[in-house]
Order: C-alpha cells, then sequence, then structure tokens
C-alpha cells in the first residue's frame, strides 16, 4: 500500500510538473514570438536604410528566441555533451552541417549545442520538414529564411528547384554562413525498413542506427553555394559577391554531425515541454571536412556521403556499446567536452522577453484607445 501511494504520489507530481512547464512555455511563446515579429516591423525603415544591419539585429533576436527552446530542456536537466572536432575555431566561415535525424528532438538538441558557438545560430539557415512550419515556431522559421521540404517522389525534384531559388534569393542577401540539413530525409523509424531494402538491393551497407542518405538538398546546396573551377573540384579562390560587393569565400568546411541518445532512445519535443523523462544527456560528435574534400559530382558525392552515413553508423554502434564514442587519429582516450549554457544569460533573455510583451502590449493598448 505504502509502495503504491508512493508511486501516486511519484505520478502526481511528474503531472504537475508537466502542466506548470507547459503553461509556462504557453506564455513564453505568447511573448516573445509576438514581441520578435513586431521588433522587425518597427525596424522596417532600417531593412530599406541597411539591410545587413537589419539581418544582424533578426539573427540576434533569433538566436535569443532558440534559447529560450534551450532553456526548456535545461531546465529539466536534458544537457549535451561533445565529441570530437571542437567546431568554434570555424564559426566565422562558411560552413555545411550534415546530421542522422531520430525524432523532433534533434532539432532542439541542435539549437542547444550550438548557442555557445560565436555567432553561428544567427547566421544559419535550416532546411526542415514542412511539417515544423505549422509549429508555434514556424512563423519565426518563415521569416529568418529557413525552408521547408516537402518529402515524397511526387515532390522532390520541384523540391530541389525551390530550394536552389530559395538560396540564391535569401542565403547570400541575409548575410547566412551555417546551413543545416538531414539527408535521411525523415526520422530513422519510419525510413529504416525502407532504407535496408534499397540497401539490400543496390548491394548497400546494411545500416540500423542510421539510414542511407539522400542525395538531392547536399547536391543542390554544393552547386549552390560553391565556385568551382572546370574540372569539377571546388575552388575557394573565386567567391561569390554579397549585397555590399565584398567578395565571399562560399562554403568551407561540411561539418559532420552525429547525436546519440542513451539507450537509443531519442527525445521528442513533448519530451522538451513536458519534462516527463528523467536528466539525460545527449551526446554529439562533430568531424570537420574542409570542402576540397567534398567532390561535387552526383556520383563521386554519393559514394562520399554514403561513406559518412557508414562511419555514422559506426560511431554510434560504438556508443551504445559502450557508452563514449571511439577517440580520434592520434588519441588514446576520446575527449567530452560538456556544453555550458549560463544560467544567467538565459534569465536576462527571458526577462527580456516578457518585459518586451509588456511594453508590446501597453503601446498597443494606448494606439487602441487612441484609435477607438
Amino acid at each position: 500500500m505504502a509502495q503504491l501511494l508512493d508511486g501516486a504520489g511519484e505520478l502526481g507530481w511528474v503531472l504537475l510538473r508537466s502542466v506548470i512547464r507547459f503553461v509556462f512555455m504557453v506564455f513564453n511563446n505568447c511573448a516573445a514570438i509576438p514581441s520578435y515579429c513586431l521588433y522587425l516591423v518597427l525596424l522596417q525603415p532600417l531593412r530599406i536604410w541597411d539591410s545587413s544591419a537589419f539581418w544582424h539585429i533578426e539573427g540576434i533576436l533569433f538566436k535569443w528566441l532558440l534559447a529560450m527552446v534551450s532553456s526548456w530542456g535545461w531546465i529539466a536537466g536534458y544537457t549535451v555533451t561533445e565529441w570530437g572536432d571542437d567546431v568554434r575555431p570555424i564559426s566565422e566561415e562558411e560552413a555545411m552541417i550534415i546530421v542522422n535525424h531520430q525524432s523532433t528532438g534533434d532539432v532542439c538538441t541542435l539549437m542547444m549545442c550550438l548557442q555557445d558557438k560565436g555567432m553561428v545560430v544567427q547566421k544559419m539557415m535550416w532546411l526542415m520538414d514542412h511539417v515544423f512550419k505549422y509549429t508555434n515556431f514556424g512563423l519565426v522559421s518563415l521569416i529568418h529564411g529557413d525552408f521547408f521540404i516537402r518529402q515524397g517522389k511526387a515532390h522532390r525534384d520541384k523540391q530541389l528547384i525551390y530550394l536552389k531559388d530559395h538560396l540564391e534569393k535569401y542565403y547570400h542577401s541575409r548575410n547566412r554562413k551555417w546551413i543545416v540539413l538531414f539527408p535521411e530525409g525523415g526520422f530513422l523509424r519510419k525510413r529504416r525498413e525502407t532504407s535496408q531494402l534499397f540497401a539490400k538491393k543496390h548491394d548497400l551497407p546494411h545500416l540500423t542506427h542510421v539510414t542511407l542518405p539522400r542525395l538531392g538538398a547536399t547536391h543542390v546546396i554544393l552547386k549552390t553555394l560553391l565556385a568551382q573551377q572546370e574540372n569539377g573540384s571546388v575552388s575557394s579562390e573565386f567567391g561569390t559577391p554579397n549585397q555590399r560587393g565584398n567578395k565571399r569565400k562560399g562554403l568551407q568546411w561540411v561539418v559532420d554531425v552525429t547525436i546519440a541518445y542513451p539507450k537509443a532512445r531519442p527525445m521528442d519535443i513533448q519530451t522538451w515541454i513536458f519534462g516527463y523523462r528523467p536528466p539525460t544527456v545527449t551526446h554529439v560528435h562533430y568531424r570537420m571536412y574542409p570542402i576540397k574534400e567534398v567532390p561535387v559530382e552526383a556520383g563521386a558525392l554519393t559514394s562520399w556521403l554514403y561513406q559518412r552515413f557508414v562511419e555514422k553508423e559506426e560511431l554510434l554502434t560504438y556508443f551504445y556499446d559502450k557508452g563514449s564514442f571511439p577517440p580520434q587519429d592520434g588519441q588514446k582516450e576520446a575527449v567530452s567536452r560538456p556544453m555550458i549554457l549560463d544560467p544567467v544569460w538565459l534569465c536576462a533573455i527571458q526577462s527580456f522577453a516578457f518585459a518586451s510583451a509588456y511594453i508590446w502590449y501597453s503601446v498597443l493598448q494606448y494606439l487602441y484607445c487612441c484609435l477607438f
């Protein structure tokens, strides 16, 4: 009887905490997202006068919004430990991030672990499934210039054309430097069986912890954002001019990011919102490739991309067996780095969001009274 009461009490506490978190996040969204939009409306004259300054400010506000999402997980004890290469030294250079995709929580994990990487978050463009357009954050991503891609054979060719047009229109004009995509084209649990059947049919590696990546979006990004020499290799000597006429070097790196969850149990967005799972450490492994090592021709790029996901499979197999990632070349033991968020900074951002909401509410209420 005592055990039953203890279990009921624990369940009641979890439910109460989940309700409190949900209510807070509703207020958080109602305060932060409209404030973000209204600030950008107020700054429209600056966009006409100096669009670079406008998008710089927008990027800062965007980073703060993502920090709020990160704080939801941080408060619940969901943290990140990083392994492999340190990407902070290249935070000012242009890069493409390729990530394995297990659940909606992957996006939240990236939002958290990239917060301390300089200006990466504010100058980043995301490629996400079109379903995210209809979430609470969809409007923010639309304004920021992220791209929502529809999956499926019926949409594939058109979507790649739309992606190319989107990159040409928004990537350089808004001074984006990092672009994030999930080459698998869907969640692991949904694509694993189909991927394994495809691999068996075409004599490709059998993968369990990742699926075979799709080439389309990766190929379009490389062809659009790189200057190429006649032999098809990448040239870093020829940049593309930005809106001020300064030459950009184009993509300089491909950052291969592998996300691993303890016991292969992915976090999802519901977990981040309600916080019903015990404190969990998500592990993120980075490996950087200079862009000159990345082929552009479709056949060679397909082989290169497949090899990266075979390596991801090996990394995840090792992790689920040992509880850590393998050491890099030249290391006897793998070195991990806990990713730390400053709680004072998070509190300051949350305070700014709620203060902004109060100010905008007062301003709009005053204007309403004046007009009506």
